[in-house]
């Protein structure tokens, strides 16, 4: 079975691009928007429409394997591509993808994925847009599915010696903004991680000492023991700090330390998650602050896990990361990483090293990316993996766990 068209349509995403440089600069506020001055090249806005391209693999039969191209929330920061927009790539898929791709068998997904993935501009010299090679790569892993009449966990599995998973992973929910109505949306749904509540901001949302969180976690705990209606469940809190106990702490490790004493306290007895405590702009600086941290909370048996996010982007970082123990789970953020080959590679790294592996992306992808990394999840296996897109719960998290039951009920059909 061979690729005969690829074809390219322009799309939206499931949430917006933000400057994430001007709102830790204090850009506040203004009805769903910001007020501020952008600070990251390629902002118009502080916030702004998210845009994503749709790639269709057209196959000598009719049948058509498609993925989406799309970038982080947060593009332009922490080490990664520029930001993504359609009217500047669709042109570099029509001319240079296509040619690479049309007249290709589909033999093999590895091969084809890695093709691409290692594709380079020609004007920078560099490898061509991470959004490029992860939306690319999904429709690949789709086209040849369809040519082997598997279904893309399958695929993967046996390309890459795994097993496809015979239960639920668990689903992180993520709550935008809207921490405490978004909560209520997740403990009703069961979800099994939450609510991420996008602690971004020190003055706003984390307070100068630390306390408004505090006052949150405390809150929602008891909040999850007051709504649900199985005493069985005790969801894992998961927050992300945005490198904001940095901020307010001054990257200070003992007060950061001292400070998750507190927060572990405020979440008893529930599991607690504090994702990227501190951003300190540069990749192996932050992996030493990061190992040191992690190290240290172990030493003072403070059952909080540090997760890593930014600096950590892709599959060389992550390998970074896990070798040097800086944090108890990585984030593997899948538009980061570029081709979507380097997801699965990441996460059997991650659990060869004995480090946890979050599956994670952004609020910013679409409904088809979504559900080819529900088919990564279900072939490798990670800790857990992110509810996408959007920041409404709903929807999110509707997309990702339908997807991953029908994975388990059509495999279940196949061996009754």
């Amino acid at each position: 079975m061979k690729i005969i068209d690829v074809v390219c349509s322009r799309g939206l995403t499931g949430f917006y691009f933000d400057d994430q440089r001007a709102i830790k600069a204090n850009a506040h506020h203004d009805g769903f928007t910001y007020k501020g001055v952008p600070v990251t090249p390629g902002f118009q806005n502080v916030r702004q429409a998210g845009e994503s391209v749709s790639v269709m693999l057209v196959l000598e039969d009719g049948q058509v394997g498609y993925g989406d191209c799309a970038a982080v929330q947060y593009s332009g920061a922490g080490g990664r591509d520029p930001l993504f927009l359609a009217k500047d790539f669709i042109p570099v898929i029509e001319s240079d993808i296509k040619a690479r791709l049309v007249g290709r068998e589909l033999n093999s997904f590895k091969e084809l994925a890695e093709d691409i993935d290692s594709m380079v501009d020609a004007k920078t010299g560099r490898l061509i847009h991470t959004a490029l090679r992860y939306g690319v790569t999904q429709a690949i892993l789709d086209a040849v599915a369809k040519a082997k009449k598997k279904l893309m966990c399958e695929v993967i599995a046996e390309e890459y010696g795994t097993q496809v998973s015979e239960r639920e992973i668990p689903v992180f929910t993520q709550s935008g903004d809207d921490r405490y109505l978004n909560s209520d949306k997740m403990i009703i749904k069961k979800a099994q991680v939450l609510p991420h509540a996008l602690i971004n901001n020190v003055a706003e949302k984390l307070g100068a000492d630390g306390e408004k969180l505090l006052e949150y976690v405390s809150w929602l705990r008891d909040r999850i023991f007051a709504l649900r209606t199985d005493e069985s469940y005790a969801p894992t809190l998961h927050i992300d700090v945005y490198g904001t106990l940095g901020i307010a702490f001054n990257n200070d490790i003992e007060r950061i330390v001292s400070y998750c004493r507190q927060l572990e306290q405020a979440a008893a007895p529930l599991k607690l998650r504090i994702e990227g405590p501190v951003d300190v702009e540069e990749r192996d600086k932050q992996i030493e602050v990061l190992a040191q941290i992690t190290a240290r909370l172990h030493e003072e048996n403070i059952q909080v896990e540090i997760v890593a996010d930014e600096w950590c982007n892709t599959f060389e970082d992550i390998k970074l990361f896990a070798d040097k123990g800086a944090g108890d789970m990585l984030q593997i953020k899948t538009p980061d990483l570029g081709g979507i080959n380097n997801i699965i590679e990441s996460v059997l790294y991650c659990k060869a090293k004995g480090v946890g592996a979050y599956q994670g992306g952004t609020c910013n992808e679409t409904d088809r990316s979504a559900q080819v990394c529900v088919h990564i999840a279900m072939a490798t296996q990670p800790v857990q993996m992110l509810a996408k897109p959007g920041m409404g719960v709903d929807e999110g998290l509707m997309i990702v766990y339908n997807e991953m039951n029908r994975i388990l009920a059509l495999r279940k059909a196949r061996k009754a």
